[in-house]
C-alpha cells in the first residue's frame, strides 16, 4: 500500500446530468477539472464521488470533474506536463512537499488572493499549524492541508505482552530494548519475527525524520535552499537506524515501504512505524489486539508530517479559481474533515475537526485515532526544498547506502550534503 494515498473527493464527468442539468445550465456553470492522487475506482473513488456530488448539489452553478491521476508522484507530472501545455488543472492535491516545485515552475497562485472575509480568514488560521509548516513561505500561503499526516508507531499488544514487554517504547533506549525482546528466530537461527521495522524505500527521507526529529535536527531551512545532512545529530540519527540492523533487531538492507503494513499483519515485525493513513487499513486487517503509539523520543519528542495539500493552478480563468477556492474551502470544514478522518485515518487538519460530535466520539470509542492529533504540536515540517526530487534522491540515496552497508553514516551524509548543496546553489 503506498503512503498517503487514501483520497476520496471527486465527481464523474457525467455527474451533472446523472443529477439532471439542462444543457442549457451545463453550459452556464463554471467547471474545472480536479487532480486526485488515486486509481480509479474502490471505495474511496466512491467516497469523493459522493462528496463532489454533495458540493455540487449545494452550488449548483459549478460543476467538477475529477481527474485520477495515480500515485502522488504520476500527480504532479501530469499535473506540471498539463501546465506547460496550457491546460493544467484547476485545482490538484499533491504533497505538501511538492511546494516549492509548483512555485519554481510559476504553477500556482497563493491562497492569500482568495481570503476576502472574516470568515475565509478564520477558516484560514484554524489550520494546524504543523501542517501549515509545509503550506507556507515568504510571508503567503500557497496550499490547503487536506489528507494530512504523521508517522506513528503501530506494536501488536499481544507480542509485546508474550515478550514481557510492559509498555510500549517511549524512547531511543527502550525501542531498542523492546526490540531486542520481540525478535525471534527459528531452531536455525533465521529470524521468523523482527522486533521493530522503518520501512526504507519509497519515502526514506520522510521515515528518517522519525529518528532526526527526536535527535532535534532539522534537515532544510524554511527558505528551503538550504540542508544540513551532514550535522552531527542526523550522523547520529543514522547511525541508530544502521545499529538496529547492526543489532539483528531490524531487517537488514532497504525495507520496503509497501509490505511493511502486510509484515505486521502477518506478525512478521512486532512494531512498525509507517503512517496514520494507514491506520484505517491497520484497523481493517490486524487480527490482533494493536496499539498506537508517539514517536519514540530521545532529546525530544517529535515526527515530521506528510501527506497532500490542495493547490490552485495559475493558468485557469479567474471564475474557475474563485470555484475551485469555494470547493476547497466547502470540503475542509470541520465536518467534512472529520469525516475524512474517520474514513481514511488521516489526521484531522483542526482543532475544531476534533471538537465536532462525531470525531470525538470516535476518539472515545477509539483512542488510536487521536494518537495523531496529540502529536501535533511536537511535529515538524516534512523535508522539502527547492529542486525537491533531486535534493530528496540525494538524501535518499544516501540512506540507503548507509542502511545497506556500502557507506558509513557519516560518509553517507557528507556526501549527500556536497550533492545538495550544488543542486542548491542558484536558489540562495
Amino acid at each position: 500500500m503506498q503512503r498517503k494515498t487514501f483520497n476520496r473527493f471527486a465527481v464523474a464527468a457525467g455527474a451533472a446530468l446523472a443529477m439532471g442539468w439542462g444543457s442549457a445550465q451545463a453550459q452556464a456553470a463554471t467547471e474545472f477539472s480536479f487532480f486526485y492522487p488515486v486509481a480509479v475506482g474502490g471505495p474511496i473513488a466512491k467516497f469523493i464521488d459522493g462528496m463532489a456530488a454533495d458540493f455540487m448539489k449545494a452550488n449548483p452553478g459549478i460543476k467538477v470533474t475529477p481527474i485520477y491521476a495515480g500515485t502522488y508522484q504520476e500527480t504532479i507530472v501530469k499535473a506540471l506536463t498539463a501546465h506547460k501545455s496550457g491546460t493544467p488543472p484547476v485545482t490538484s492535491v499533491l504533497l505538501s512537499t511538492d511546494m516549492f516545485t509548483l512555485i519554481d515552475e510559476d504553477a500556482i497562485v497563493p491562497i492569500d488572493t482568495f481570503i476576502k472575509t472574516a470568515d475565509d480568514k478564520a477558516w484560514l488560521n484554524g489550520f494546524y499549524k504543523a501542517f501549515m509548516a509545509n503550506s507556507q513561505t515568504g510571508g503567503k500561503t500557497w496550499g490547503i492541508p487536506f489528507q494530512r499526516s504523521t508517522v506513528v508507531m503501530y506494536y501488536n499488544k499481544e507480542l509485546l505482552k508474550e515478550a514481557g514487554v510492559a509498555n510500549p517504547p517511549s524512547n531511543w533506549a527502550e525501542l531498542k530494548d523492546a526490540a531486542t525482546k520481540l525478535t525471534k528466530k527459528d531452531a536455525s537461527g533465521k529470524v521468523t519475527q523482527w522486533g521493530v521495522q522503518i520501512p526504507s524505500s519509497g519515502f526514506p527521507y520522510w521515515l528518517f525524520q522519525i529518528l532526526t526529529t527526536p535527535n532535534d535536527a532539522i534537515l532544510a531551512n524554511e527558505a528551503g535552499n538550504a540542508v544540513k545532512f551532514d550535522d552531527p545529530k542526523v550522523v547520529e540519527a543514522l547511525q541508530y537506524w544502521v545499529d538496529l540492523g547492526k543489532a539483528g533487531v531490524h531487517p537488514p538492507g532497504v525495507v520496503e515501504w509497501g509490505t511493511t503494513p502486510k509484515d505486521f499483519f502477518e506478525k512478521k515485525v512486532a512494531i512498525m512505524f509507517t503512517t496514520t493513513g494507514n491506520l484505517t487499513n491497520v484497523k481493517a486487517n490486524a487480527k490482533f489486539d494493536f496499539g498506537v503509539g508517539m514517536v519514540p523520543g530521545n532529546k525530544r519528542k517529535g515526527s515530521p508530517t506528510g501527506g497532500g495539500n490542495f493547490y490552485i493552478f495559475k493558468k485557469a480563468t479567474p471564475a474557475q479559481q474563485e470555484a475551485s477556492f469555494k470547493f476547497i474551502k466547502w470540503i475542509t470544514q470541520p465536518e467534512r474533515a472529520a469525516l475524512w478522518s474517520m474514513e481514511t485515518g488521516y489526521a484531522g487538519t483542526s482543532e475544531a475537526a476534533y471538537a465536532t460530535d462525531a470525531l470525538r466520539k470516535y476518539g472515545r470509542d477509539f483512542p488510536a485515532a487521536l494518537v495523531a492529533k496529540d502529536q501535533l504540536p511536537v511535529s515538524v515540517a516534512e523535508f522539502s526544498t527547492h529542486d525537491n526530487q533531486r535534493v530528496t534522491k540525494a538524501l535518499n540515496d544516501g540512506l540507503q547506502a548507509a542502511l545497506t552497508g556500502t557507506k558509513t553514516p557519516k560518509q553517507a551524509m557528507e556526501d549527500a550534503q556536497k550533492e545538495a548543496d550544488r543542486l542548491l546553489r542558484s536558489y540562495k
